[in-house]
């Protein structure tokens, strides 16, 4: 069996929902990548007895490493490092070294704010620089230090990475945790895996099931591979781990989705759609410009998210009302009055009306009900029409039904127009539905 681990996610902040746990899933991720078995993720409030139940509960499943993030800044509700400190059987000591690396850090902002009192700083520096007594200490990015540490026995227990909890932060002291002594001796059982990622567009997720079944009736060995499927942004993933003497199953299994799915499938080496449409743009020399109404800038958002895309995003004018339709992008008033604002003529006008105001090689058109009011019975809520156009003259539009929250429609009707672009880059006519 691989080297096991579990995350400890502290914050009443994120027990409570105000703030989402974005440590969690990093960490799962980063785990997994190092051939980390995780048997789980909990999170827990402020409160010492919940932490302490939760390394109780982490040794009981016999992991072999466990990662805490949150509760080590300067407040009293901060008791990670205390907490981790008694599981482990070590008492807590002052590191002076620490004290004084922490205390420059600190004076900088001394000189910010001098109203500040100089010994409430240093006793809240003083607090961070407690750790248990032979922790390896992980030198802090913000003012907190993170901290890998090992029961006082040797197979006593879990050795604890202890991390603090602003993202940033965290990410740059697990990756100085992962090089220390205490991490490697943890995990040291850890398997090596591959992992390999299908991505497919346009069907339901039942029918991967129905190919998971198909491939173990052709004689695909399954039990090899580790297979997850997920929906996001209205795309199916498919993610497969697998050992390096596996690879040969993974492939039969891969051919069997490329056979019953090979339209469907649009990436199978991580790259998103927004990455493929992206390159293509770069590649082919060709600009884009967009006007949306339901998705309010969202679909101008994602094509801006890559570094450079200056190169190819004109830009994109959030169209909401029919008088804005008609006054920057241009689309007529009576094809307006005729078809109404979510129809496929309005939204090849908004498409043809980008690309021309702003200078652009292909245009995009988006226009919607995204709900949760407004549908009618001939246009309900989800109701979205995608155009795009080029100046070469070629164009595509799509309907499409779309299911969900407001949220939901919005964000897949992002990921429509991106599909229905790179459609177009590659010369196709059509795409599947959504």
């Amino acid at each position: 069996m691989s080297a096991r681990a579990a995350i400890i996610v502290t914050g009443t902040e994120v027990l409570g929902g105000r703030v989402s746990d974005r440590n969690g899933p990093w960490l799962s991720e980063q785990l997994a990548q190092l051939g980390v078995e995780v048997a789980q993720i909990t999170v827990v409030g402020d409160r010492p007895q919940d932490m302490r139940a939760a390394l109780d509960w982490c040794a009981a499943l016999r992991v072999d490493l466990v990662v805490t993030s949150g509760g080590l800044g300067p407040t009293e509700d901060d008791l990670t490092a205390r907490v981790v400190g008694e599981f482990a059987g070590r008492s807590m000591v002052l590191d002076e070294a620490l004290e004084e690396r922490i205390a420059a850090i600190l004076r900088p902002l001394r000189a910010r704010w001098p109203h500040l009192s100089e010994e409430a700083i240093m006793a809240s520096n003083r607090k961070q620089a407690v750790v248990p007594e032979g922790a390896t200490i992980l030198e802090p990015v913000g003012t907190a230090p993170g901290l890998v540490v090992a029961p006082l026995e040797t197979g006593a227990g879990p050795t604890v990475v202890v991390l603090p909890g602003p993202p940033s932060e965290l990410r740059a002291l697990w990756a100085a945790a992962i090089e220390t002594t205490a991490f490697s001796a943890a995990v040291a059982g850890r398997t090596v895996y591959d992992e390999r990622m299908l991505r497919l567009y346009g069907l339901p997720e039942s029918e991967i099931a129905e190919t998971l079944r198909i491939a173990d009736a052709t004689g695909v060995p399954m039990e090899r591979l580790e297979v997850t499927t997920c929906l996001r942004r209205g795309e199916i993933e498919i993610v497969t781990r697998f050992e390096a003497p596996d690879a040969s199953a993974y492939d039969a299994f891969a051919a069997v989705v490329r056979s019953r799915h090979g339209e469907m499938l649009f990436s199978e080496d991580f790259r998103r759609v927004d990455d493929q449409v992206a390159e293509m743009l770069v590649e082919q020399r060709l600009t884009v410009a967009v006007a949306e109404s339901c998705t309010g800038g969202l679909l101008a958002g994602r094509l801006s998210e890559r570094p450079g895309s200056s190169e190819y995003l004109r830009g994109g004018i959030v169209a909401y009302s029919n008088e804005i339709k008609e006054s920057l992008v241009g689309v007529d008033h009576q094809l307006l009055a005729e078809h109404g604002a979510v129809s496929g003529e309005v939204a090849l006008a908004l498409a043809d009306g980008a690309r021309e105001r702003l200078g652009a090689t292909i245009g995009v058109g988006v226009t919607g009900v995204a709900g949760p009011g407004g549908g009618t019975a001939a246009k309900p809520v989800g109701t979205v029409w995608v155009a795009v156009s080029s100046s070469a003259g070629r164009s595509i539009v799509r309907h499409t039904m779309l299911r969900g929250s407001r949220a939901e429609v919005r964000e897949r009707t992002t990921t429509v127009a991106l599909h229905l672009l790179r459609r177009l880059l590659l010369g196709e006519d059509d795409a599947p539905s959504a």
